[in-house]
């Protein structure tokens, strides 16, 4: 890294956004996807930036307009990973205890259960991540993981407002990015891997590679790696976190899990887990729909207690989690009994998993809606619906987040994997054909958009969402709308 230019000016904020720079701030300028960030450094050397920071290539691009202004430069070879450290040390102040989670699903339900069992335990505690910032500290979220100058903010108000506890989701475009880092960790989970974001990372060893810089990089090695032992990936990163000397407290159903799940029993509104942990046995009701919401809320666990809260404290406060938006959410029943859920099952391993996991708490047909999203990764879409057909007895494809694309090719897509389905362009009608279809023991599934409250259309973000849309259809359909 170097440094040049600039009289020692006294940095008064900073900014990656042009647009929002002021007198005295520090801008970063840095390497993206389609364009450099260096193209406007010009700009915010108007709006009055005192000093820059870029990389050798930024520099470059602008060296006109550093020469004549003369700011102090810094010149980094990881531009972004500087502006983590150096958000942090602005706005100073984070959490006591913070813990971080990683992996393709279960991120926002394993974080939000771990916030639920920290407040459980009269702790003052907050979640990040795809659903903003919830807890005893709330703002609304753009990224699943914020960018380090929103994040360090965030995290140095909750600190000020008495926030002792946070949990927050790692994203994989966010890891890559280096969002988090100078985040102060004394734990971090791997739910698991599957596909996902292949149009970001181009492979699935770069998409592990994000994924694993939590342990590898930000976390530190005196810190607890809670690990996934029943993903088949997670051997590699065991390995690999020994290595760095972290410690590994492990959550699944082989013999090598410290918390070990041993047995679930269902029924129609949650289950009883019975588990393991350092030689003895529980059993609790988990007030939870899916048998994979036992492993989210085990893995949360296992992080409050790696964050050093007393295990038989954490397992007591376990029947008191509650549902997370959008996750497995109950949306509507309709008279004959038959129940809606709403899910953010967005990948075809997602959908496989609520599918198979719902299955035990329904009596009768397990009716499906899926879709994908535009300008994403193109090859699981017909893999999303090859997982709803193979797991479902009724299936509907509709409109996800269209976004750019033209919706019927991506809902061509997704037939090629579910030949059989019925295609339903309006998201809102097939909510209610597939509402329509339920009959005394049915389930209807809606997969997707989760706890999203809009949907992406070319670029207008259009009102939507489904947890609503379902009410709504079952009020219409057993009388309930004049």
């Amino acid at each position: 890294m170097q440094a040049r230019g600039g009289a020692a000016p006294v940095i008064t904020g900073i900014s990656v956004d042009s647009r929002t720079v002021k007198p005295g701030h520090l801008f970063a300028a840095l390497p993206g996807s389609r364009v450099h960030g260096a193209t406007f450094i010009q700009y915010a050397l108007r709006m009055g930036a005192v000093a820059v920071l870029t990389d050798a290539k930024g520099a470059q691009i602008a060296a006109a307009e550093i020469a004549e202004h003369d700011p102090a430069v810094v010149i980094a070879e990881d531009p972004r990973g500087v502006l983590a450290g150096a958000a942090a040390l602005f706005f100073g102040g984070q959490p006591e205890t913070m813990v971080a989670i990683t992996g393709t699903n279960g991120k926002t339900s394993v974080a939000s259960f771990t916030r639920q069992l920290w407040e459980a335990l009269g702790l003052s505690a907050a979640n990040i991540g795809t659903t903003g910032v919830e807890g005893a500290f709330s703002a609304p979220g753009v990224h699943t993981t914020p960018e380090p100058i929103t994040l360090h903010r965030v995290l140095s108000e909750m600190a000020r407002a008495g926030v002792t506890h946070a949990a927050m989701e790692a994203s994989s475009h966010g890891l890559d990015q280096r969002r988090m880092d100078a985040v102060h960790l004394a734990a971090a989970g791997f739910t698991n891997f599957t596909q996902d974001h292949l149009d970001y990372h181009g492979t699935f060893d770069a998409y592990f590679a994000a994924k694993s810089g939590l342990f590898m990089r930000v976390l530190p090695e005196n810190a607890v790696a809670v690990l996934n032992l029943d993903d088949p990936k997670v051997a590699t990163l065991v390995a690999q976190v020994e290595a760095r000397g972290q410690e590994v407290l492990g959550v699944g159903h082989g013999p090598d899990a410290r918390l070990r799940l041993r047995a679930q029993r269902f029924d129609a509104t949650g289950q009883e887990v019975l588990f393991d942990w350092q030689g003895a046995s529980h059993q609790v009701r988990l007030n939870l729909i899916g048998g994979f919401q036992a492993a989210n809320a085990l893995m949360a666990a296992a992080l409050v207690i790696a964050g050093g809260e007393p295990a038989a404290e954490v397992f007591a406060a376990l029947p008191k989690l509650g549902t997370v938006r959008g996750r497995m959410q109950k949306a509507a029943v309709r008279e004959n009994g038959a129940a809606v859920f709403v899910d953010y099952a967005h990948t075809p391993d997602a959908v496989e998993t609520a599918l198979r996991a719902l299955r035990p708490h329904v009596m009768g047909r397990i009716i499906a809606i899926v879709g994908a999203g535009g300008d994403r990764d193109t090859g699981k879409r017909p893999l999303m619906g090859a997982a709803a057909a193979a797991h479902a007895d009724v299936v509907f494809v509709t409109d996800d987040n269209p976004r750019s694309e033209d919706p019927g090719v991506i809902r061509a897509a997704v037939m090629e994997g579910a030949p059989e389905a019925t295609e339903v362009a309006d998201r809102a009608e097939a909510i209610l054909r597939g509402v329509d279809a339920l009959g005394p023991g049915d389930a209807l599934l809606i997969a997707g958009k989760g706890h999203e409250t809009g949907q992406i259309v070319g670029d207008d973000v259009l009102p939507f969402d489904d947890v609503e849309q379902a009410s709504v259809a079952v009020a219409a359909l057993d009388g309930g709308l004049a």
